[in-house]
C-alpha cells in the first residue's frame, strides 16, 4: 500500500452518453481561467450565449473580488438570506435577486463598476418589474421580482385570512407543471413560548398577467385578531373545550408544535433565523412578552385544545371559540341534604386550594380526593359532580378511555373534576374468573394512589364493592339517607370515643383530611363536630355497603 494519491480521470462519453474512468490525463483541458492574473480584477463576469434574439451574450454569474465592494455590499445586503459578503469568493448568480430587490445602488467607484455590469444585464428585468408594478400586475416568469425576503405575504387558508413573512422564494416543477414556492414563517405558541413556525406556499404557473393585491384592507383586522381570544377544522364541535398547547404536544407527539425561539422585537428580526432550533441560553418563557402589531399580524389563527364532550384533541380557529359562561346557580339543583351539599363543595374547593399542603410518607402519594356517590338512578349523583365543577368553574371530564394514566394526568394539569359515572366495572369485588378485569382494577387502584385531583365515582350498586376501594375513598355518600349533623367541641371523652373506633392508618388519615378540608371551607378551627360528621357519614354508608 503506497501512502500517496492515485488519480483517475473522466473518459470520453459513449454514444449513449455514459462515461467511464481512466488513468489517462485529458489532453483537451484548458488552463484554469481563475488564476493570478484574474485575481487582479475587482469583478469577474461569467458570460454565456444568449438565445433571446436581443443580445449575443448574457451574464450567468458575477464573482466579486474587490474587498471594497464587499464592505459596501455587507451593509446594503445585511440580513438578505443566503448571502455572506465577507467570503473570499463572493459569487452572485443569475437572475441576481438581491440586486433586483435593491432600490438604490451605491455610488462609490467600485460599486459603480459592479452596477455598470448589472445594469446591462438587469435593465430589461427592472424595466418590466416597474412597468408591471405601475399597472398592479405581474407575470409568472417575473413573479420573483415582487417577493423580496422579509415581505408580508397574504393568502386564504381553509377560508381564513393569513399573513406570513417571506424568507425566500424559488421556482420548481413537477408532473403538474411549474410553480413558484414561497418559504414563509408565522408566529405561534407552543404552550410555553411564542416562536416562529415555518410553512410553504405555492403559486402555480399562469398565463398572461395576474393582479397584485395590497395588504392594507386586511392588516387592521388581522392585528385585532392577534390580540383577541383564539374554530375548529375538519370536525364539528358544540361543547366546552380546553385550550392547552402544552398538553396537546405531550399527548400528540406526532403533531407537536415546534417553533424557533422568538426574541423581543427590539433585539432584532428573526426572519432569516434557523427556526428548527432554540437557543441554548433560553431558560425562561417569553409568553409574557407583549407582541408588537407587526408580530400580531403574523400570529396564527389556530389554537390546540381538547373537546370534553368528544374526547378529541383538535385545532381550533380563534373566532369560533369564546369564554365559558358559568352557571353560578348550578349547585342549587341537586336534591340532597344541605349538610351533605356543603360538605361536598367544601371538600372539593378546599382540595383545589390546598392540594400541595397534604402528603403521604411517600412523596406525591395520597394527594387526591376520591368521593363515592351511591344510590339508585335519577337521584342526582351525576348532577352533583357536574354542579361541583360548575361552581368551581373548572372542566368536568366524564368517562374513561383506554389510557387511564393519560386521563388522570390531563385532569390534574387542568385542575378538573373527574367523573367516572356508573363505575361498577372498577368498584365491584374482583373474582377468580375474570382475570382481565382484575388486572384493570389493579392498575386503576395503583394510579389512584398518585392522583392529585378530584374524583367522583357513582354507582347504583354498593353491596359488592371491592375491599381495596374502601380504604381509598375519602368520602362515601348515600343520597337518600343522610342526617343533619350537630356541632360539638372536643373533649377527652370524645377523643376516647374516636380512639376506640377500629381504623387503619390510611382510614385515619382520610378521615382527618376530610374534616380538615371541611374546616378550611368554613374558615374555623378543627372541632370534634367536623370529625364526627365525617365519621357518621362514613359509618352510615359502610353499613349500606
Amino acid at each position: 500500500m503506497k501512502c500517496c494519491l492515485g488519480s483517475l480521470y473522466e473518459g470520453e462519453p459513449d454514444r449513449r452518453g455514459r462515461v467511464s474512468w481512466t488513468t489517462n490525463y485529458p489532453k483537451d483541458l484548458d488552463n484554469p481561467p481563475e488564476n493570478a492574473e484574474s485575481a487582479q480584477y475587482a469583478l469577474i463576469a461569467r458570460n454565456k450565449k444568449s438565445f433571446d434574439g436581443r443580445r449575443k451574450l448574457r451574464v450567468e454569474s458575477i464573482v466579486v473580488q474587490s474587498s471594497l465592494i464587499k464592505i459596501v455590499l455587507g451593509g446594503v445586503l445585511e440580513g438578505y438570506p443566503g448571502i455572506t459578503t465577507s467570503l473570499e469568493r463572493l459569487e452572485f448568480e443569475s437572475p441576481f435577486e438581491p440586486f433586483v430587490h435593491l432600490s438604490d445602488p451605491e455610488t462609490k467607484e467600485h460599486v459603480d463598476l459592479l452596477w455598470s455590469v448589472l445594469e446591462e444585464e438587469l435593465k430589461k428585468t427592472i424595466r418590466e418589474k416597474n412597468d408591471h408594478a405601475a399597472h398592479g400586475v405581474v407575470t409568472f416568469d417575473n413573479i420573483w421580482t415582487i417577493f423580496e425576503p422579509g415581505a408580508l405575504v397574504y393568502t386564504r387558508e381553509e377560508g381564513h385570512d393569513r399573513i406570513f413573512k417571506l424568507r425566500k422564494g424559488s421556482y420548481g416543477s413537477n408532473q403538474c407543471g411549474r410553480y413558484y414556492t414561497l418559504d414563509v414563517q408565522f408566529i405561534d405558541f407552543d404552550g410555553e413560548n411564542f416562536g416562529f413556525g415555518t410553512h410553504v406556499l405555492q403559486i402555480h404557473a399562469f398565463g398572461g398577467t395576474g393582479l397584485i393585491h395590497r395588504l392594507s384592507k386586511v392588516r387592521d383586522a388581522l392585528v385585532a385578531r392577534g390580540k383577541g381570544p383564539w374554530g375548529l377544522i375538519r370536525y364539528s364541535v358544540n361543547s366546552r373545550v380546553i385550550i392547552n398547547t402544552y398538553a396537546f404536544n405531550q399527548f400528540n407527539p406526532n403533531h407537536k408544535v415546534s417553533l424557533g425561539y422568538l426574541r423581543p422585537e427590539e433585539e432584532g428580526d428573526d426572519c432569516d433565523s434557523d427556526t428548527s432550533s432554540i437557543d441554548d441560553d433560553v431558560t425562561q418563557s417569553n409568553a409574557s412578552i407583549p407582541l408588537s402589531d407587526d408580530q400580531l399580524l403574523l400570529c396564527t389563527p389556530k389554537l390546540r385544545g381538547y373537546s370534553l364532550r368528544d374526547k378529541k384533541w383538535l385545532t381550533f380557529y380563534l373566532h369560533s371559540i369564546k369564554d365559558i359562561v358559568w352557571n353560578d346557580k348550578a349547585f342549587e339543583s341537586p336534591v340532597a341534604p344541605a349538610e351533605q351539599k356543603e360538605l361536598i363543595l367544601a371538600f372539593t374547593q378546599s382540595q383545589a386550594m390546598n392540594k400541595q399542603c397534604f402528603d403521604d410518607f411517600i412523596q406525591g402519594k395520597g394527594r387526591g380526593i376520591i368521593m363515592l356517590l351511591s344510590g339508585p338512578p335519577g337521584v342526582g349523583k351525576t348532577l352533583t359532580a357536574e354542579s361541583v365543577a360548575e361552581a368551581m368553574q373548572v372542566p368536568l371530564y366524564n368517562g374513561v378511555e383506554e389510557s387511564l394514566s393519560n386521563i388522570l394526568e390531563m385532569n390534574t394539569r387542568w385542575d378538573a373534576v373527574l367523573l367516572l359515572d356508573e363505575a361498577d366495572a372498577f368498584l365491584e369485588a374482583r373474582s377468580a374468573h375474570d382475570l382481565e378485569r382484575n388486572k384493570l382494577v389493579s392498575i386503576f387502584l395503583r394510579l389512584l394512589e398518585y392522583y392529585k385531583g378530584i374524583l367522583f365515582l357513582t354507582t347504583n350498586r354498593v353491596d359488592n364493592i371491592d375491599a381495596a376501594f374502601e380504604s381509598r375513598i375519602h368520602l362515601s355518600l348515600q343520597y337518600e339517607e343522610l342526617d343533619t349533623a350537630s356541632r360539638h367541641h372536643f373533649t377527652p371523652e370524645e377523643l376516647n370515643r374516636l380512639a376506640e373506633v377500629l381504623l387503619n392508618g390510611r382510614q385515619i388519615k382520610n378521615i382527618l383530611r376530610t374534616a380538615q378540608l371541611l374546616t378550611s371551607k368554613q374558615g374555623v378551627e378543627l372541632r370534634y363536630s367536623h370529625v364526627d360528621t365525617v365519621m357518621r357519614l362514613r359509618a352510615l354508608n359502610a353499613r349500606k355497603i
